[in-house]
């Protein structure tokens, strides 16, 4: 009896301490020198990143051979990079950016095709669909929802949110304010689009792309980035 509350208390003693183990954290792209040879989830995260932006090596499959390392030599070779097939430091982080980047241009084009595709609806003023009509703010919070970002539904509120983006700064995709009464507060909110344009649901126009001329310049309030 006594020997089988031993093992009961050693059997508890057990399970309660590796209860009390931290998680072993996820090891990132950079952290292990990955080559020909190497395998497991960070040759996986490796492939998918070449993959990604644009080193095609075939199927990701954790395998770090000959096709891995064509895509790697190429990447560094187009980066600047030693080009020795070998995944350290300087080629994981150069790898990383790529992939951080893409991902932002793939986002910011699709934020631009979804509002293009508006052009034309109808100006409704605390109209937040395309069913109903747009006002300024609905136009903009109901593009970014289209694409998983969720922005406050009032223009004054939305101008809280991101970074502060001057005007000599802007970059397509971010949100653009105005203040058309001129009294320094945010009544006017619109999508860059690049070029010296923006988009936005005009109250005589509906959604339309206007040039920032000097009128819209004159009543500019500022830049937010929230991608």
């Amino acid at each position: 009896m006594k020997k089988a509350i031993s093992v009961l208390a050693v059997f508890m003693l057990v399970v309660m301490m590796g209860l009390t183990v931290a998680p072993t954290a996820k090891a990132a792209l950079g952290d292990t020198l990955l080559k020909v040879g190497s395998y497991g989830p960070d040759v996986s995260d490796l492939q998918t990143k070449l993959n990604y932006v644009g080193y095609p090596v075939g199927k990701v499959d954790g395998i770090f051979g000959n096709l891995t390392r064509h895509g790697v030599v190429s990447f560094q070779a187009a980066n600047n990079l030693a080009v020795d097939g070998i995944v350290g430091p300087l080629t994981a982080n150069a790898l990383n950016n790529a992939y951080a980047a893409k991902q932002r241009q793939d986002k910011v084009n699709a934020i631009l095709a979804t509002a293009k595709q508006y052009v034309g609806v109808r100006y409704q003023w605390g109209g937040s669909t395309p069913q109903t009509g747009f006002d300024c703010s609905g136009f903009t919070s109901y593009v970014f929802a289209q694409n998983h970002i969720t922005l406050p539904r009032i223009s004054r509120d939305q101008y809280t949110v991101g970074s502060p983006v001057a005007w000599t700064n802007l970059q397509p995709a971010d949100l653009v304010f105005f203040s058309l009464a001129k009294n320094g507060i945010v009544d006017h909110v619109g999508i860059y689009l690049g070029n010296g344009q923006f988009i936005n649901a005009s109250s005589s126009k509906g959604v339309t792309i206007y040039s920032m001329g000097s009128f819209w310049q004159s009543v500019f309030i500022g830049g937010r980035r929230v991608l």
